[in-house]
């Protein structure tokens, strides 16, 4: 094909709207482009999807870039097949269904306006991951990419090299509209959650969510923690009171975001989703077999050879993690005992200043292990093969959680109970939240922004040489965004959040501006965060989530640790120590008394403080009984039509 007629193949039927992006490798055979073309579009009887694609080329040979889309009928229908939730006309929330989709509310003319470009995305999406082999032994052209029944298609092109991605495309007026409400004008308010949720879907909305909510909950511990570090530091009685409210705050803010986040949900339609019966992680591979449940053919892979990957494999590899961890953190301590006593003997302006470089280079060394530690953490789960991609996630978490804990606060926990120092425990703390942030803000968006800004201005100066007529706006969006980093998911901005929790509850009584610094890190967080969705990244698909999920048990797990740690230094202080001078037994059991108590404080209120408010379990019962009366109806006409008449059995 010649330069001058780049999209001589391409013409965008009317209803077709280009969602989704496939690149292919410049080297694909002919025939593999062919078949899979013909199994993306082929109807679901056939194997297919039923989806619109179409090529869009540079010139022959140099790229295989096709962009995806569908009808609004299939549209309509696949929000039916994943189990959409929408807002019926009556006000409440139903599942959507194609019969009944003049019922539910803003459906208007055929429904083309009805979904949103992110849900349609989810779709494609839903289908193409579900785009299975049927009788192919393996791909047309590449007879050593074997597959079999039930294999994934787009995966196993991914693994052979053919597939180089698939990313949906961004839509440019409604992401300048978003951009400018969410972060070009620094302001003091709320962010634009549903219009966020909108356009990148419930699990980024809900952290964006969570992300504010956290925000605004550690203002009151920043109030209160400023004048108690300027004036009350030595004062026994004001110790113990905001030590308390540290733990009744921690606990509170956590119960509280459960309801939050169910009326949030219920408002969006996920917190009604029915979750379907899970099919196997697209990753997942083994032996061909057939799975006893739904009858379908789809690999198997041994549960006894899953646990010896993992007790002889990864365990052992965690746990030497921890030795390298602990190993590093006894150098720093090396390094500023010889600062410490460098600074004795000089007393200098200089030897003051060098007192805080140990814990700046350790504050940096930690960023750079738990970095390498997270991609260790990943090859291991994805070594382990579960089926599940749910089941997946908890054993990375895991993995992740644990080194990070240890990473970032052993050398907290070493110097607050073997040390006993607590102003080498604030002097830490405060190092590690400020060098964390700075860290953050600069490998997490500033550099990929600035990057990224250059890498577009020489793809805009490429796609301008090329002499044609024809409009390239989609051709140029295109290459753009196929060129941006991929967007990993929310799961190392949870963990930031996580860490600084943990930062919060756990020392936050010794060093009561944990809590400011922590608003200071979250509000920069805020703007660098919508910078790398709108600007740096591909955008993500979007996927439906009605909570924050494991993390939440990950931060309830910290608020436990955090009695122990609390209660512990509260039994540290002098002034407690001067009321026990006797007897280190009655310290003890009164401390442990003291954090039975707490700890029952905290079930309590987590018992009193129900998950979701009264009105959303009131709805959500309502839908349940409405779903068991009309079950109970199509029960009683099925067996009124299967039973005889009167006039029947009476003759």
């Amino acid at each position: 094909m010649k330069r001058g007629s780049v999209l001589e193949k391409y013409h965008l039927e009317p209803e077709f709207k280009p969602l989704v992006v496939i690149e292919l490798a410049k080297d694909v055979q002919e025939e593999t482009k062919k078949w899979l073309v013909k199994k993306i579009m082929d109807k679901k009887k056939y194997g297919g999807t039923q989806l619109l694609i179409k090529p869009l080329v540079i010139s022959e040979g140099e790229e295989n870039i096709y962009v995806v889309g569908a009808s609004t009928r299939r549209f309509l229908l696949g929000a039916e097949n994943v189990g959409f939730v929408k807002e019926s006309e009556d006000g409440t929330m139903r599942p959507f269904l194609y019969s009944n989709r003049t019922q539910y509310k803003n459906f208007m003319g055929d429904g083309g306006d009805f979904l949103t470009m992110a849900e349609c995305q989810y779709i494609i999406k839903h289908e193409l991951d579900n785009l299975r082999a049927q009788d192919e032994t393996n791909i047309p052209g590449y007879p050593q990419a074997k597959l079999y029944p039930g294999k994934s298609i787009i995966r196993r092109m991914q693994t052979s090299g053919l597939l180089i991605q698939v990313f949906p495309l961004h839509d440019k007026e409604e992401l300048k509209r978003l951009s400018f409400q969410w972060y070009h004008q620094v302001r003091f308010g709320y962010q634009p959650i549903d219009k966020i949720r909108h356009y990148f879907g419930d699990t980024i909305g809900l952290y964006f969510g969570f992300l504010e909510y956290f925000t605004l909950a550690l203002i009151p511990m920043a109030l209160i923690g400023i004048p108690y570090y300027f004036f009350a530091w030595e004062d026994y009685d004001k110790y113990v009171i905001f030590a308390t409210f540290n733990l009744v705050w921690s606990t509170v803010i956590l119960e509280v975001w459960k309801r939050y986040c169910s009326t949030m949900t219920y408002k969006w339609g996920t917190l009604l989703m029915k979750r379907e019966f899970e099919e196997p992680r697209p990753g997942f591979h083994g032996v061909l077999g057939v799975n006893p449940v739904t009858g379908k053919k789809e690999p198997t892979y041994s549960s006894l050879k899953r646990q010896l990957r993992i007790y002889l494999v990864s365990v052992p590899f965690v746990c030497l993690s921890l030795y390298v961890a602990i190993y590093v953190m006894m150098i720093y301590f090396d390094l500023e005992g010889w600062a410490i006593r460098y600074n004795h003997e000089q007393q200098s302006t200089f030897s003051g200043l060098l007192l805080f470089v140990p814990s700046i280079i350790y504050a940096v060394v930690i960023e750079i292990m738990n970095r390498i530690y997270r991609y260790a953490a990943e090859f291991l789960t994805n070594y382990e093969n579960h089926r599940l991609e749910s089941s997946h996630q908890n054993h990375l978490v895991l993995k992740v959680l644990v080194f990070n804990i240890v990473n970032c606060f052993a050398s907290l926990f070493y110097i607050a109970f073997v040390m006993c120092d607590l102003k080498l425990l604030r002097q830490s703390l405060a190092t590690l939240l400020i060098t964390s942030q700075i860290l953050n803000q600069f490998v997490e968006s500033l550099l990929p922004y600035w990057m990224q800004k250059r890498q577009k201005t020489q793809i805009k100066k490429k796609v301008k040489l090329l002499k044609v007529d024809t409009d390239f706006s989609l051709l140029e969006q295109v290459h753009l965004e196929k060129e941006m980093d991929t967007y990993l998911g929310t799961f190392d901005d949870y963990l930031e959040l996580f860490l600084l929790f943990g930062y919060v509850s756990l020392f936050s009584c010794v060093y009561p501006l944990a809590a400011l610094l922590a608003v200071l890190n979250n509000v920069t967080e805020l703007y660098s965060d919508a910078l790398k969705m709108c600007r740096v990244f591909k955008r993500p698909f979007a996927a439906p989530s009605s909570s924050i999920g494991v993390w939440m048990l990950a931060f309830e797990t910290m608020g436990i640790i955090a009695v122990v740690t609390n209660c512990t230094l509260l039994g540290m202080s002098p002034q407690v120590h001067s009321f026990f001078q006797d007897s280190k037994l009655d310290l003890f059991l009164t401390v442990t008394a003291i954090e039975h108590a707490l700890l029952a404080l905290k079930f309590i209120l987590a018992f009193v403080i129900p998950n979701k408010p009264y009105d959303i379990r009131i709805k959500l019962a309502r839908l349940e009984f409405e779903s068991m009366e009309a079950l109970k109806q199509k029960q009683q006409m099925k067996l009124s039509l299967d039973s005889p008449t009167d006039d029947a059995i009476d003759s």
